[in-house]
């Protein structure tokens, strides 16, 4: 029941909003970084904010000001990220206006999210599949209420966001396995400059009744008490039969788009005045003014409200502007495993090939973490995975911890994030490298920035296996190489063993990594039956091993006596790579030392430059195509660091540049490097 105390909140946050726009507007020089505020949007986003419990999770998005501040932040702690200072409590002046995260037990948990329109859907969504995940085993990780209520999770979205192809395969993955989430979507009729008329063809309301199982409702969003009452009931419902809702609210724009694209610039007087008339601010004061109260008390609130937000805009002014020096912190939050542990090589134990080393490694994992899940296509009861890697899981485990997806590769990737915020632990699979793509706004946007952006509070911990590379006759749409455009992405890490004991050390070290790292996993080294990978099976690990990642490793030294006269040099590389050089150097026995990479980011630097100055001669080698390749990056790397060392230019083979692999074997051959190709580069370099 809403009470005269609840709506005279509402119109104090409302006015102190007003106050905090116009602020901005009169200030526009100190205003100087991109912003948008919450006007016309203030009474769905604080009913919303009203009935939201510390238990639950939120996800604004740019323009939610006012949910902030019915959530309990402050204008001053606000205006610190507005004016992008040192303590601004969300992202330490990294991040733009209402761009929150919080982690705490007094206000609702809010992940961190990007700008890009519509992504936040997936991570939040994730949330919401994590809480469900928690809640089936009786996880002690679940937050409730005080009254032992269970959490709910609203994703905040504007209307033109919904047409983004990501949002509905959150819709898809929400009414699939019914999830405790709300989306709420603040419908202002406008995607910046374009209205709704010229950009689609049905509201959200309309677009929800495509997804069923998906509850819809519509409301008037600038009417503060309906507003109220229906996210009470919405919250509610929710919170007992754990079933996704969407809740349309129509709301006026009174403000700019955003501070540098104005409402002047588009909007014609006509349409901007009659928005105007739906002004929320002046509709709850009417209501006010209605059940009794008077003119002087309102007159009171709005005076205050101005008073407020003028000393706490001066405050936020003189506080202090970030210390440069910090600009590389959080970009990784501390990994557990920097050491190697457990044995490699255990008395009594057999050989086994890569692609059972990652089996049992998923399986040991999923024994002793009950938080860890696995999902993607096709790895569920059924099939295991199109390459048997995950066979038998999902009976040993159960269809709650091993599943499948439909084919979405954003959500598989972008919803480890709100899994990973709620202290479930996923494993994901991309079933074919060269089908990442899909899945790279989420990996690019939300993940790899999450640790930095919220300054350490978010970490994403998420390990995705990606089988990669060709393996005869795969064909072009399954047989790329994607290291390169991974490793062009910062805030991740790119893991990719040779054979299976480094398989299942990376694995688990990865694993345990609370940071996001994509692990590749070679197809045709998976059962050694490309000739020559026979070596990629080795002894099974115990089920402890842990190998760090960045750490490289000799995989075949070079004779003494011949490094002493100069009549050698360092190979290095990885993956497929190990055993292309092996064959090649069968013609120069001694004479070259293979270093196998086994982590691309971050990379071992310390042993293949210290490696490189001993032997005075390098050549890096690569399955992926060569020209802009990290291949070639690597090399000049190596040429800047170990300038002064070198006898010879550092070379680089890769495969030819070709927009494909092709299908046919032949083609296949003769676009990708051979131990014959490598040879004749490995007799150049050792002539000098």
């Amino acid at each position: 029941m809403i009470t005269v105390d609840i709506l005279l909140n509402a119109y104090r946050l409302m006015c102190v909003a007003k106050e905090m726009a116009t602020t901005y507007e009169n200030n526009r020089q100190l205003c100087k970084y991109v912003h948008s505020t919450s006007r016309g949007h203030e009474a769905i986003q604080l009913a919303a904010a009203f009935h939201l419990l510390p238990c639950d999770y939120v996800s604004p998005y740019y323009r939610d000001e006012s949910l902030l501040l019915g959530l309990g932040f402050t204008p001053y702690q606000l205006m610190l990220q507005l004016l992008a200072r040192r303590d601004d409590p969300f992202t330490g002046g990294r991040e733009y206006y209402a761009h929150p995260n919080y982690r705490g037990q007094d206000k609702p948990g809010i992940i961190h999210q990007s700008s890009a329109t519509g992504m936040q859907a997936i991570p939040t969504t994730g949330i919401a599949q994590g809480i469900q995940y928690l809640e089936r085993i009786g996880s002690d990780l679940l937050k409730k209420g005080a009254g032992g209520e269970l959490p709910v999770v609203i994703c905040s979205l504007g209307d033109a966001s919904v047409t983004e192809g990501e949002v509905s395969e959150a819709f898809q993955f929400a009414v699939l396995k019914e999830l405790p989430v709300i989306y709420l979507i603040q419908d202002n009729g406008w995607g910046i400059s374009a209205h709704s008329e010229e950009t689609r063809v049905m509201d959200a309301y309309d677009y929800a009744a495509g997804f069923r199982g998906m509850r819809r409702l519509r409301i008037d969003g600038s009417h503060f008490q309906d507003s109220y009452d229906a996210m009470g009931r919405v919250i509610r419902d929710v919170r007992v039969t754990r079933r996704p809702y969407l809740v349309q609210a129509k709301v006026p724009l009174l403000g700019h788009h955003t501070s540098g694209v104005r409402k002047e610039f588009y909007r014609d007087k006509t349409e901007l005045e009659m928005q105007a008339a739906d002004d929320p601010c002046l509709k709850l004061r009417a209501r006010l003014l209605d059940l009794g109260l008077e003119e002087e008390q309102l007159h009171g609130i709005e005076e205050e409200a101005a008073r407020m937000v003028a000393q706490q805009f001066a405050d936020a002014v003189a506080a202090p502007e970030p210390d440069p020096g910090t600009v590389g912190d959080h970009v990784f939050a501390p990994t557990p495993v920097v050491i190697e542990k457990g044995e490699r090589r255990p008395a009594g134990a057999e050989k086994v090939m890569m692609v059972d080393a990652a089996l049992f490694a998923i399986r040991e994992i999923m024994e002793s973490c009950p938080e860890a899940l696995l999902y993607g296509q096709d790895v569920g009861r059924r099939l295991g995975g199109v390459f048997r890697e995950a066979a038998t899981l999902a009976e040993r485990f159960g269809d709650h911890r091993v599943f499948n997806t439909a084919i979405q590769e954003a959500y598989i990737i972008g919803s480890t994030v709100g899994l990973s915020a709620v202290g479930v632990k996923p494993i994901v699979e991309v079933q074919f490298a060269d089908y990442i793509y899909p899945g790279f706004n989420q990996l690019v946007t939300e993940i790899s920035k999450s640790c930095y952006l919220s300054c350490g509070k978010f970490p994403v911990q998420a390990l995705i296996r990606v089988p990669i590379g060709a393996y005869g006759g795969g064909g072009p749409y399954h047989s790329g190489s994607i290291e390169s455009t991974l490793l062009s992405v910062k805030g991740i890490k790119v893991v990719y063993p040779s054979n299976a004991a480094d398989m299942k050390g990376l694995m688990k070290a990865a694993f345990l990594d609370p940071n996001p790292v994509v692990l590749l996993e070679h197809k045709g080294l998976y059962w050694s039956k490309v000739p020559g990978t026979e070596e990629a099976r080795t002894i099974e690990p115990s089920a402890d091993y842990v190998l760090p990642l960045g750490k490289a490793a000799i995989c075949q030294s070079a004779e003494t006596t011949l490094i002493e006269a100069g009549e050698t040099c360092c190979l290095v590389t990885y993956g497929m790579g190990v055993y292309w050089a092996k064959a090649a150097t069968a013609a120069f026995p001694g004479r070259v030392e293979i270093i196998d990479l086994r982590t691309l980011y971050p990379l071992d630097e310390e042993l293949v430059f210290g490696r490189v100055r001993i032997h005075g001669k390098c050549l890096v080698l690569t399955e992926e195509q060569q020209t802009n390749s990290f291949a070639e990056a690597l090399a000049w790397r190596i040429s800047s660091g170990c300038y002064s060392y070198l006898d010879a230019p550092v070379e680089v083979s890769g495969a030819l540049d070709l927009p494909a692999v092709p299908m046919n074997a032949g083609l296949e051959a003769a676009m990708l490097p051979s131990p014959e190709k490598v040879a004749i580069l490995l007799g150049k370099l050792l002539s000098y």
